[in-house]
């Protein structure tokens, strides 16, 4: 029989909760006048002068803190929209969020992402995240969650090796909530799902999983309905 094992994870008040590391070495791009005024994924109107983004499967209103590696500019936005539906581009920014990183002429640029606050799982996000990850893997042909060059590409800029990592899928108030995510997660086949108990929340995680798997369990958890789940390396 499988069990839930309970940690517990001592941090300060003053510390956010979600201030994680979510990309180190990601492609971004930006949307604009086309999509000016039309409705985004979430159901809200897209406004390019607000600082939003698009994410393929992060929960809606997700704050992220993005910073442009060649100039160390950096810009907070909110996670309104699906996509983009290319399988190397992390991000589709607002105008707005682009000219503050200064990447308009590029028109792409390597960041890196923290995740400052996620947002709510609602059934909504679970949705739209399905859909965008088959629509990016129906247009690369199905290779989007298997292919040796993406997985390399992924460990070599996000995951060290030899290092690992623990996969928060969730966090609770309450033990309550938390137990019953966790017996979803078990119930659908992963292994070392703990709890990790801070001075607020219970997190739910797959802890110590290994450089080359965290990609894999990551698509595995999306595929199973699960959100994309918050990515902390273990300290050794």
């Amino acid at each position: 029989m499988k069990r839930i094992i309970i940690t517990i994870t001592l941090t300060f008040l003053c510390l956010p909760i979600f201030a994680e590391l979510y990309r180190s070495n990601a492609t971004v791009s930006f949307y604009a006048n086309d999509f000016h005024g039309k409705k985004t994924s979430s159901g809200e109107t897209f406004n390019m002068y607000d600082l939003t983004c698009a994410n393929k499967t992060l929960p809606f209103e997700t704050q992220l803190k993005v910073t442009n590696l060649a100039n160390g500019k950096s810009v907070t936005v909110r996670v309104n929209d699906r996509g983009p539906f290319v399988a190397d581009r992390e991000l589709d920014l607002s105008k707005a969020a682009a000219e503050k990183l200064g990447m308009i002429n590029s028109g792409t640029a390597q960041v890196s992402i923290e995740i400052l606050k996620r947002g709510p799982d609602t059934e909504l996000s679970k949705v739209t995240a399905a859909k965008a990850m088959k629509i990016v893997s129906q247009k690369s042909g199905g290779s989007v969650k298997t292919s040796p060059a993406n997985t390399k590409v992924a460990v070599q800029n996000n995951y060290p090796s030899g290092s690992r990592w623990d996969l928060q899928v969730g966090a609770f108030s309450t033990r309550e909530n938390a137990n019953q995510l966790a017996q979803k997660l078990l119930k659908a086949g992963f292994d070392e799902v703990v709890f990790q108990k801070t001075s607020t929340v219970y997190r739910v995680v797959i802890r110590n999983v290994p450089a080359e798997k965290v990609e894999k369990t990551k698509n595995k958890l999306i595929q199973a309905g699960f959100s994309d789940p918050l990515v902390r390396q273990r300290k050794i």
